[in-house]
């Protein structure tokens, strides 16, 4: 079974884990997380976009000159989508871009995520996150403990502390997340995630 170890806030070792091969020792489905990622950034898009066709802008509603005659090309409408001011022809229209994904693909996209960041070893275990101060530099400070100052990373906590949160909110490059929201997009945008102990534990609870 693989083993991890366990950090204190200074970045020194305080045991041994063990995790769970279920969900930490799998062999990745690509396949499944590439589906995953797509369904999460599909999900990301509002579909409000729209335009007007030439039956929804305003004017128009006679024949600007008679069909013959004028020496002019026969017009239907000062509306028509040849027209400065017309409607528009095969431009967006509101949408839900959202797609499906059954429950177990869903599991199996996720551990694969997970296994694939421990292979890395990209995955680091916290045995609390807990700050005295609101502080950026509280959070920078742990972060040059752990050598993670200039990487993309993210933090997934079991419950949600006020200091912690206003301590990571300045930095871009961290995103701090509950355990119940981890999802495939962002494991996989992270070079370094953050696990608390107890944010660990129900995620292989979950998952198992």
């Amino acid at each position: 079974m693989d083993k991890i170890k366990l950090l204190d806030l200074k970045g020194e070792e305080v045991k041994e884990l063990k995790l769970n091969e279920e969900v930490f020792g799998m062999t990745p489905n690509q396949k499944v997380m590439y589906d995953a990622i797509i369904l999460a950034q599909a999900s990301l898009r509002q579909g409000t976009h729209s335009t007007k066709n030439r039956s929804e802008v305003s004017g128009g509603g006679r024949k600007p000159w008679r069909q013959k005659g004028t020496g002019h090309a026969r017009q239907g409408s000062i509306r028509a989508v040849q027209w400065v001011g017309g409607g528009r022809y095969g431009t967006p229209v509101p949408r839900d871009y959202s797609k499906k994904m059954n429950r177990k693909e869903r599991r199996l996209a996720l551990k694969s995520a997970l296994s694939e960041k421990f292979a890395e070893n990209a995955v680091i275990v916290m045995e609390e996150l807990v700050f005295e101060t609101p502080k950026t530099k509280e959070m920078v400070t742990l972060l040059n403990k752990l050598n993670l100052k200039d990487k993309k990373v993210l933090i997934v906590v079991d419950s949600f502390d006020e200091n912690v949160i206003l301590a990571s909110r300045n930095l871009q490059n961290v995103a701090l997340i509950a355990s119940d929201e981890i999802n495939v997009l962002d494991l996989v945008n992270a070079d370094k995630v953050i696990f608390t102990e107890g944010s660990l534990t129900k995620i292989e609870e979950v998952l198992k």
